[in-house]
C-alpha cells in the first residue's frame, strides 16, 4: 500500500475535524448537545449577499472559472470596504486576492515564502492553518507559546536570534483566536520595523477585524507606517457576516508581496464561485447596515458566557473582540481530558487548549456562537465537570 508524504504524516489532528462525527453520534444516543466548539455562529448572513447570490447563480457568465482576477465586482467591494474601514487605498487589480476563504490563503502562503532549511514563528496557541502551510511547504515551524502574563503577545526578543535569521514569515492574529487578546498600536508599529530589520514577512491574520466590543476598534497593520514592505493582510467574510460555509476571503498588500502568492494559486486552484463573490461584493458594501446589529447580538452572548461561567466556577477575562472566552482549568485538570468528559457525560462541546498546541494547555475555547440561555445552560453542565474532576483529582 502506498505510504503518505513525510509532511502529510507529520501533521496533528486537526482539532475540529472529529467532532462533526462525534456530535452526530451524540445526537444519535439521544443527548441534548450544545455546541460551543466551532467558531460557526448560528445567525443569517446578510439578506442582501442572499438575494445577490441568487441573482448572480442565474446568471451563466458566473458559473465559469473565474481564474485568478475572479469577479472584478468583488475586488472592488473589497477596496472600497478597506478605505472606508481602514482609510487604507489598495489598487483593486494589484492589491488584492481573492479567496476561497482565508484559510485557503493562509494555508498556501507558506508554499509561496517557506521551503526546506526556512523556520516560521507561529504563535502557540494558534491556528492551525498557519502550522499546516509551513509542513506542507517542507520549512520548520517555531512555536512561540503565547503566555497571559504579557497579554498573549508574541515578543521577538524572546525568540533566540538563530531562529530569527532563518525565520521567513511572522503569523500574527490580532483580535486573536484562540486567546481573544488583542494588540497594541505600539506592539504593531515594533513588530512591523523588526520583521523590516529581520526581512521577515509579517502575515497578519485580521479575521476578526470587525467583531469587537466595548468601543474597541480593531486595526489594519497597514495603518502602521513601513507595513507595505513586509505585511500581507488576511481577511474573511466568515466571521463578520455568517458566512462560513460560503467560502470567501480577501488578501491584501503591496502587489510585489501578493505575487508569488497569486502564482501558487494559479496551480491549485481556479477561484471562489463568482456568485459567492458577488454575494460577498454586495455584503460589503453594505457592511455599515449590517455589522453592528451582528456585533451587537454577539455581545449579548458574551456578556451571557463571561457571566454563567465566572458563576460555574471558571476564571475568564471580558475579551474586548472575537467570539470566544480563553477559560483557564484548575493546574491538576488536563485541557483534553476536561473537554472529552464534558462532551460525553454532558454534550457539551468546547475545544481543548492543547488541540491548539501545548502552549493552549491549562485553558479551553469556548465560542459563543448560540443564544445566551444555550450558553447559560452549557456553563452549569460545565461547572458539574469541573466540580467532579476537582474532587477526583484531590
Amino acid at each position: 500500500m502506498p505510504r503518505p508524504s513525510a509532511r502529510v504524516l507529520a501533521l496533528p489532528d486537526y482539532p475540529l475535524g472529529k467532532l462533526p462525527e462525534r456530535k452526530r453520534q451524540l445526537i444519535a444516543r439521544g443527548v441534548d448537545v450544545i455546541d460551543l466548539g466551532a467558531g460557526d455562529a448560528d445567525l443569517a448572513p446578510p439578506d442582501v449577499a442572499v438575494r445577490r447570490l441568487a441573482e448572480a447563480a442565474a446568471m451563466s457568465p458566473m458559473s465559469r472559472y473565474g481564474f485568478g482576477v475572479g469577479l472584478v465586482e468583488y475586488r472592488q467591494a473589497v477596496t472600497r470596504f478597506m478605505l472606508r474601514r481602514f482609510g487604507i487605498a489598495f489598487d483593486a487589480m494589484r492589491e488584492v486576492v481573492p479567496l476561497i476563504g482565508s484559510k485557503e490563503g493562509i494555508s498556501h502562503l507558506a508554499l509561496a515564502y517557506a521551503e526546506e532549511g526556512n523556520t516560521t514563528i507561529i504563535p502557540e496557541p494558534g491556528y492551525l492553518a498557519y502550522l499546516g502551510g509551513t509542513q506542507l511547504g517542507g520549512a520548520e515551524p517555531y512555536r512561540y507559546a503565547l503566555k497571559a502574563g504579557n497579554g498573549f503577545l508574541v515578543d521577538l526578543d524572546e525568540i533566540p536570534r538563530e531562529v530569527l535569521n532563518q525565520a521567513r514569515i511572522l503569523y500574527l492574529n490580532y483580535p486573536n483566536n484562540p486567546t481573544a487578546a488583542i494588540a497594541p498600536m505600539s506592539y504593531l508599529e515594533d513588530v512591523v520595523q523588526r520583521c523590516r530589520e529581520l526581512d521577515i514577512l509579517l502575515v497578519y491574520d485580521n479575521a476578526y477585524s470587525e467583531m469587537a466590543f466595548d468601543g474597541y476598534t480593531p486595526p489594519s497593520i497597514f495603518e502602521v507606517d513601513g507595513a507595505r514592505d513586509v505585511a500581507i493582510e488576511f481577511h474573511s467574510m466568515s466571521k463578520t457576516f455568517n458566512m462560513t460555509g460560503w467560502r470567501c476571503g480577501w488578501a491584501v498588500g503591496s502587489a510585489d508581496l501578493l505575487a508569488p502568492l497569486v502564482r501558487v494559486k494559479s496551480f491549485i486552484d481556479t477561484g471562489a464561485f463568482m456568485a459567492v463573490q458577488a454575494a460577498a461584493a454586495a455584503a460589503l458594501d453594505d457592511a455599515e447596515s449590517f455589522v453592528a446589529g451582528n456585533v451587537s447580538v454577539f455581545k449579548e452572548r458574551r456578556d451571557a458566557a463571561v457571566t454563567a461561567f465566572r458563576d460555574n466556577g471558571f476564571a475568564c477575562s471580558t475579551p474586548m473582540a472575537t467570539m470566544y472566552l480563553w477559560i483557564a482549568l484548575p493546574g491538576n485538570i488536563p485541557s483534553a481530558a476536561f473537554a472529552e468528559s464534558l462532551m460525553e457525560e454532558e454534550g457539551v462541546i468546547v475545544l481543548p487548549g492543547s488541540s491548539l498546541g501545548a502552549g493552549g494547555e491549562g485553558f479551553f475555547r469556548v465560542s459563543f456562537v448560540t443564544s445566551p440561555d444555550r450558553i447559560r445552560e452549557a456553563a452549569l453542565r460545565a461547572g458539574k465537570v469541573l466540580g467532579r474532576m476537582g474532587a477526583a483529582a484531590q
